[in-house]
């Protein structure tokens, strides 16, 4: 228990002081009464010897039952309290540690493995619970039975109560042996399951791609590896287990063989009385329980202390995109000027910039397409707006004022970013619709759609705007969800609309109307992030990316009349049209 992290426990603790301390007393009041009933016991067994009588034998009866039925109600409040305690930890536990994983980076979510959150949001916190509940009520139990029967148990015979507690410091030194080993089993057992659950997750979200590739099989071999992984390491556990506790119970009751066959000699010597001998017995069995309950009280304070590294291991780590000091709200409507001086991102472990120097400038209202090859940084541009990656202080600016400045609340209000995976909640269409802004009104909603031109293929429905999309929108075709998160972006009305490659799923004569009906429509700044580039002819200015850097802007007509990379980029497209058709 050298381990034991008392500064976490007692932080989660802190808030329900004076529930514990409810709890605290009561407990100690059941241990009074533990120590009192056996003395009560000894008193009427050595009256007794003096001679029989019903009314005493009856009275002292009522007597004990009553202390009994007090140290049994008391019980239970004192239960009913800390438990309690725990079950209000493991609550708001949970909701802090949503609330902080809703904080965090996507990169870091996604490197983390969603499974393995999972399981430590859910099994991790409740085996916390358990050691804030049931292992705190425990150990103050064993420490207050310790503490008030010993002295009790000296004060009836010093000799016998030597040698009956002298099998227990064997205990400890059990309790000692086997604590690190189940540490680190419970560990593993904690991680192959971790492992098992992001499997699980991953699996179920990629059930097509399983499919496609006829790869059921080895799916169902890794499968088999983890799940044997974590079968092996609960049996390590479980045999430690099995082996530890009935080993407590058996040495435990070797103390009371012992005071038996001692306390024999005593009587006949006239060292104690026969009461004396009887409460003595009380009081070993007393404390056999609880140190038997030291081995399972053990494992579950074990557990608890994984999970609670496994949980606090979250809650420390901190977003690198976060408010700074100096962040305030817009004060005036965003009118949607962007501007870029300089802008340079690296990557870690990345050999080149993914922006370099950038420079541009984008003016309220405008339509401007950004192509270029993979690579040239499209995405990391789009990223920037949003701040879902870190940038440099005054590189970035909006309406004049640096981005860094802006609350990312307000900042991501004014920047409607539709990225290429278009995410859909297991909901309807309409609900999907709404998410940026739950309470649009149908109208709203249906002229978002109509923008979006999914309007068609929605009244086309069974259900029309009530149609489930299932898991990430499983049901709707790829261009189908693209649309649909396009109009809940849409319907957000926010000044700067940023498609990142939204509608590759589009056919171009899909996307064209869609763009025309955004730009008549509205008098937003529009930033489209594409490899469409029938689709950027249309826009008012295209800015073509390579290797991070602007290498040429201008209208579409100008840039093919140009001998530069959009003109190659042209001639590819209408090359692969031809052998579409």
């Amino acid at each position: 228990m050298k381990n034991l992290k008392f500064k976490v426990i007692f932080k989660y603790l802190k808030p329900y002081k004076k529930e514990f301390l409810y709890g605290a007393i009561a407990l100690l009041l059941v241990n009074i009464l533990s120590v009192v009933i056996p003395l009560e016991v000894k008193n009427i067994i050595d009256q007794l010897q003096n001679g029989f009588s019903s009314d005493f034998v009856i009275s002292k009866s009522l007597w004990l039952i009553l202390l009994a039925t007090c140290m049994g109600l008391i019980r239970l409040f004192s239960r009913q309290i800390v438990f309690g305690i725990g079950r209000k930890v493991e609550v708001n536990l949970r909701q802090k540690l949503f609330d902080h994983l809703l904080i965090q980076d996507p990169e870091w979510i996604q490197k983390k493995g969603s499974g393995d959150i999972i399981s430590r949001a859910t099994s991790d916190v409740e085996n916390i619970r358990r050691l804030l509940g049931f292992t705190v009520l425990s150990l103050c139990n064993i420490v207050l039975a310790y503490t008030l029967t010993i002295p009790s148990m000296f004060s009836i015979n010093k000799t016998l109560t030597i040698s009956a507690l002298m099998i227990f410091p064997l205990i400890l030194g059990i309790v000692s042996l086997f604590g690190g080993r189940m540490v680190n089993q419970r560990k593993a057992q904690q991680e192959s399951l971790s492992k098992l659950s992001d499997l699980i997750q991953e699996d179920l979200s990629g059930i097509s791609s399983i499919k496609i590739y006829a790869q059921e099989n080895a799916e169902k071999k890794e499968f088999s590896i983890h799940n044997k992984a974590y079968r092996n390491s609960a049996i390590k556990l479980a045999r430690t287990a099995s082996t530890l506790f009935p080993l407590l119970q058996g040495i435990s009751s070797i103390s009371l063989l012992i005071l038996l066959g001692l306390g024999t000699f005593q009587l006949e010597s006239g060292f104690i009385s026969i009461g004396g001998l009887v409460a003595l017995i009380l009081y070993v069995e007393r404390l056999v329980f609880p140190t038997a309950l030291l081995g399972f009280t053990l494992n579950t304070f074990q557990l608890g202390q994984v999970s609670l590294d496994r949980v606090e291991e979250i809650l420390q780590n901190k977003p690198n995109i976060l408010d700074g000091k100096n962040t305030k709200y817009l004060k005036k409507k965003v009118k949607g000027l962007i501007e870029a001086k300089n802008l340079t991102i690296k990557y870690p472990r990345s050999k080149f910039n993914s922006l370099n120097n950038l420079n541009i400038k984008i003016y309220p209202g405008e339509l401007i397409a950004i192509v270029g090859p993979v690579g040239c940084g499209k995405t990391t541009l789009a990223k920037c707006l949003g701040r879902t990656i870190e940038i440099p202080d005054g590189k970035l600016f909006l309406d004049d004022i640096d981005i860094k400045t802006i609350k990312l609340e307000d900042l991501r209000k004014n920047i409607a970013i539709v990225p290429q995976e278009a995410f859909l909640f297991t909901s309807t269409i309409s609900e999907n619709l709404r998410y940026g802004k739950p309470k649009a009104t149908v109208g709203l909603v249906k002229e978002s759609a109509k923008k979006a031109g999914i309007i068609d293929d929605i009244n086309n429905f069974p259900q029309k705007f009530k149609t489930i999309v299932g898991e990430r929108g499983i049901t709707l075709s790829g261009g189908q969800r693209q649309r649909t998160a396009l109009g809940r972006a849409l319907l957000v009305n926010s000044p700067i609309v940023v498609l990142d490659d939204a509608l590759a799923s589009v056919d171009n004569k899909t996307a064209a109307i869609i763009i025309d009906e955004m730009r008549e429509r509205s008098s937003k700044t529009i930033l489209m992030i594409s490899h469409q580039l029938s689709v950027a002819a249309t826009c008012d200015r295209v800015l073509v990316m390579n290797k991070g850097e602007i290498v040429q802007e201008g209208n579409h007509k100008d840039l093919v009349k140009q001998n530069g990379l959009y003109k190659q980029l042209w001639e590819r497209e209408l090359a692969t049209n031809i052998v579409k058709h």
